[in-house]
């Protein structure tokens, strides 16, 4: 603990208020400082675009090796647990130079631009289904009907995971969230470490059974690049590259999707501007991942006394980078409270980080956001947000979207 260091904030991002809405505690922190200590968590905040921008771009000073870090102590129990067949290797969110460049460069071919073309008719067509399937209702909770299931099925099957097991995938990514970036409780770390033991050891057997059978997948093509080069890319990495693949790859583009179609139906001129003018959509997207990013924080470590803005922080500083707060910092987008789908300079939001460590799968999350938003808007030129109360969202310090997201959807228009 360094609480004695200043300045210091009682700021935490696991209370009940900032999980509703972060936005008007950020702006208050950012307008007072540019990082504070937080005791809570024991990290260091950083508020204020520039100097998150440049973290990221520092990665000799401000070490990702925290990225994927349980935030809560685990308990002895849950690390008995995980000791019995977790064992993932640090490979691109959490690895730093030099390591990190060659397992980047082998998944960037892997996670190639041919590979998203060809997925471009199939996300279409998974999406259409998954509308067709709820347009008779009245309403519809658009996080269980489709903006769950869409990126899970999609980044799976890119992955290679057979169909036989989406179900089975998806209850094991489920409860991540919390252990890695939540408060868990004593029992819910023990529950969680099974799932997670298990689901990396049904990574470990894919990877195994693609090798002995590759297919067309992005499991098959790491592996073929490892026969390639020898030595560059293990059987053990390839299982944690698809590990934290199959989470993020999903987790953060159904925050995406209800995070989107929540704010334009908020604003409910920019839904009709959008079904008019279906060119404007990639834009409104990336305004959604600035007004309302899914990715609300990361965290870096220091490797050594650096300063950010004019706070010297020491070496070993944990920093919890509030990408939330960057989106909306008012020295880099003039007027940021307001959701404007026309915005120019929209894409200069860091919800996808910078730098070496920016999202290998910014362009499927985009493709898929873009995808929703068409279809949705064409389909339901009348739809507005059903209020059942106040939404809920996952107690983690990352990732932030609705667990539910009800939408009275209006007469249907036929298929898009």
């Amino acid at each position: 603990m360094i609480s004695n260091l200043l300045p210091e904030t009682a700021f935490d991002p696991l209370e009940a208020a900032f999980l509703t809405d972060p936005y008007p505690a950020v702006a208050a922190l950012r307008e007072e400082t540019a990082v504070a200590y937080a005791a809570a968590i024991d990290m260091w905040v950083v508020t204020r675009y520039a100097d998150i921008d440049a973290i990221f771009r520092d990665p000799a000073t401000f070490s990702a090796a925290i990225a994927q870090a349980p935030l809560a102590p685990v308990v002895d129990e849950a690390k008995a647990i995980l000791a019995q067949g977790f064992r993932p290797s640090a490979v691109m969110s959490n690895l730093d130079p030099p390591g990190h460049a060659a397992i980047r460069n082998h998944t960037v071919r892997a996670f190639s631009a041919r590979r998203l073309a060809a997925m471009e008719a199939t996300v279409r067509e998974r999406a259409g289904a998954l509308i067709d399937a709820f347009a008779g209702r009245e309403s519809v909770d658009l996080v269980e009907s489709l903006a769950f299931p869409l990126p899970a099925i999609t980044i799976f099957t890119m992955i290679g995971f057979p169909d036989h097991d989406m179900e089975r995938l998806k209850s094991y990514c489920a409860e991540r969230l919390a252990f890695t970036w939540g408060r868990p409780s004593p029992e819910d770390q023990v529950r969680v470490a099974r799932q997670m033991v298990a689901y990396f050891k049904y990574c470990e057997e894919f990877v195994a059974l693609r090798a002995k059978t590759p297919a067309d997948d992005f499991t098959s093509d790491l592996l073929q690049m490892a026969r390639e080069v020898p030595g560059t890319l293990s059987e053990l990495q390839i299982a944690s590259i698809i590990y934290g693949l199959s989470f993020a790859g999903h987790e953060t583009t159904t925050n995406l999707i209800a995070n989107t179609v929540r704010q334009l139906l908020e604003h409910p001129p920019a839904w009709q501007v959008l079904r008019d003018e279906p060119g404007r959509i990639p834009n409104a997207v990336e305004e959604a991942l600035r007004f309302d990013t899914s990715v609300i924080s990361w965290r870096r470590i220091t490797t050594r006394a650096t300063r950010i803005g004019d706070v010297e922080v020491p070496s070993g500083a944990k920093l919890l980078l509030l990408l939330c707060s960057a989106n909306r910092d008012p020295k880099m987008f003039p007027d940021p409270e307001r959701f404007d789908i026309e915005r120019a300079g929209a894409r200069q939001h860091l919800s996808f980080g910078k730098g070496i460590h920016f999202c290998l799968g910014a362009g499927l999350s985009r493709m898929e956001d873009a995808i929703v938003v068409e279809l949705l808007t064409q389909r339901f030129p009348r739809a507005r947000l059903a209020r059942n109360g106040e939404l809920a969202f996952h107690p983690n310090v990352s990732f932030r979207g609705p667990q539910e997201l009800w939408i009275a959807l209006g007469p249907s228009e036929g298929v898009a």
